[in-house]
């Protein structure tokens, strides 16, 4: 079993901020519990060698399947993710801000909380990536191959990131201190260029993605320090109080903070005594073969 972030390529490292990895085989007959997802500020490349995953977004009450990869837009809403098959592996690809966009060129508005099939929009080696994956025996070998594949995509994409982006990472790194207007001065832009540049290459809003943003270093906190009290995280984090931080979780987990935490302990992850590395931050220093 395994549930781990790793760092691509050093070339890579420009474009690729991680790559989370997970393998579970889960006993015969067992009962698989869903994986809650509140949005959290990112935009990946998904591929399940092993095993199908179910997307249900919960507002809507729909289920939707992943395709054997998938480009995964930002999410401004609580999903569950269930998972099928007696083995389960995927690999997540999470891109550095901005450069999905820069990579297959489309608005990412056109992708809010919602996915495409990667083959559909990748160029056609990608099928040869899904079909390697699928008889890879390692964790190493799958990485090698992905490596791979994304040295040749990001070959000509400059390594220089757009004004938007550097501002999109410091909102992630910092939600607690954004400010929509001080970040379009620090980018040289308007306001409504600001605004407008921000939501083609994010697909939401500045200080929507500020919100989610800030719910997620919350619970990243919490997940990692759970004798801390949710008034310190909320103050910590920079909400009005304890009132303003259940409000973000209601809007956009669907619950209270203690009832999302719950959620998350049940996760499949925690079947095996594992973490979410996405919100412990534990990369693993690992070296695929040549």
């Amino acid at each position: 079993m395994i549930c781990h972030e790793f760092l691509p390529d050093p070339k890579l490292r420009p474009f690729v901020q991680s790559y989370q990895l997970r393998h579970f085989v889960f006993p015969a007959g067992s009962i698989i519990p869903f994986k809650p997802y509140a949005p959290r500020p990112e935009q990946t490349l998904a591929f399940f060698p092993r095993g199908t995953e179910r997307v249900e977004h919960v507002a809507k009450n729909t289920f939707l399947t992943r395709p054997r990869s998938a480009i995964i837009g930002q999410s401004s809403e609580r999903t569950n993710r269930h998972l099928s098959g007696s083995e389960f592996c995927v690999l997540l690809v999470n891109f550095r801000p901005g450069v999905l966009y820069r990579m297959i060129k489309l608005p990412f508005f056109e992708l809010t909380n919602t996915f495409v099939d990667a083959e559909d929009v990748l160029p056609k080696e990608i099928m040869r990536v899904n079909e390697r994956l699928g008889s890879a025996c390692s964790p190493g070998e799958m990485i090698a191959i992905v490596d791979k594949f994304l040295l040749e995509m990001t070959a000509n994409i400059s390594s220089d990131a757009h004004p938007i982006d550097e501002v999109t990472n410091q909102l992630i790194i910092h939600p607690e201190k954004s400010s929509v207007l001080a970040l379009a001065e620090s980018s040289c832009f308007s306001t409504r260029q600001f605004e407008r540049l921000f939501k083609e290459r994010t697909g939401l809003s500045p200080k929507l993605f500020a919100r989610i943003a800030r719910m997620t270093k919350a619970f990243s906190l919490k997940y990692n320090c759970p004798g801390l009290d949710w008034f310190s995280i909320a103050v910590q984090c920079n909400y009005y109080d304890y009132q303003h931080l259940a409000r973000d979780f209601r809007d956009l987990a669907g619950v209270t903070p203690n009832d999302y935490l719950a959620a998350e302990n049940d996760a499949p992850e925690t079947l095996f005594g594992l973490q979410d590395s996405s919100l412990s931050g534990k990369l693993v220093a690992f070296l695929p073969p040549a």
